[in-house]
């Protein structure tokens, strides 16, 4: 964004950048449609500081999933909390594992070669939930791991009968549509640099990029009819 002073008190340019020679960045989180590329709604915060990661933004988006859903995202989002979270409300996930947990095929329920049932514990509340809203979450949650080249997925979707570890890894290569799509986003349509001097400009010049995507895939045919809440 411009560098003004409305924008950098919204959006503070990084730490790694002098004072007078960055600009404010945003980070940008969203919900796009695998089917048509259509963007379900979107949550805009600040580059860095607390509760600006990506996680936190997509707490903002969960009501945009509807039960029967399934959500892919990458190993940033594989955690007990947002899994939790979307198997209340119905919706199916499946993730790439998080670097920073062990997978051990050794464990839990063998249902094929590297393809197991295990069970998560609940981990320690984070800050940024009250007591209430932990005492409220299951004690476990069951979850299929399965690897797939040098790749391990975690899913809600346990019937290894119906869905195989090609079905998931087959899925789960979809995904790099999304990445195309945000790129598409971003650069294609000049939505990488926003040009306005303040911060609600800034907001709605996004929403006006974001709609202008939607009727450009609308011009092409895409059939979007169930992709804008």
């Amino acid at each position: 964004m411009p560098d003004t002073p409305e924008n950098q008190a919204a959006y503070p340019q990084p730490s790694t950048q002098a004072p007078g020679v960055g600009f404010p960045l945003a980070r940008l989180v969203a919900v796009i449609c695998l089917a048509t590329g259509a963007v379900h709604d979107a949550a805009l915060g600040p580059h860095s500081g607390k509760g600006s990661g990506e996680p936190g933004l997509v707490r903002c988006l969960l009501e945009v999933f509807s039960r029967g859903d399934v959500m892919l995202a990458d190993a940033l989002y594989c955690n007990y909390f947002l899994i939790a979270a979307q198997m209340k409300a119905g919706v199916d996930v499946l993730f790439e594992q998080n670097g920073s947990r062990i997978t051990d095929f050794r464990r839990g329920r063998q249902v094929g070669v590297r393809d197991h049932i295990v069970r998560w514990p609940r981990p320690a509340r984070p800050e940024w939930m009250t007591p209430e809203e932990y005492a409220a979450l299951p004690r476990e949650i069951e979850l299929r791991e399965v690897k797939v080249g040098h790749q391990i997925l975690v899913t809600t979707l346990l019937n290894h009968r119906r869905l195989t570890k090609a079905d998931l890894a087959d899925l789960y290569a979809w995904r790099w549509n999304v990445e195309l799509d945000l790129r598409n986003l971003k650069t294609t349509m000049g939505m990488d640099v926003l040009s306005c001097q303040t911060p609600e400009m800034n907001e709605k010049e996004l929403w006006v990029h974001l709609l202008a995507y939607k009727l450009d895939q609308v011009s092409h045919g895409a059939d979007c009819s169930q992709c804008w809440p």
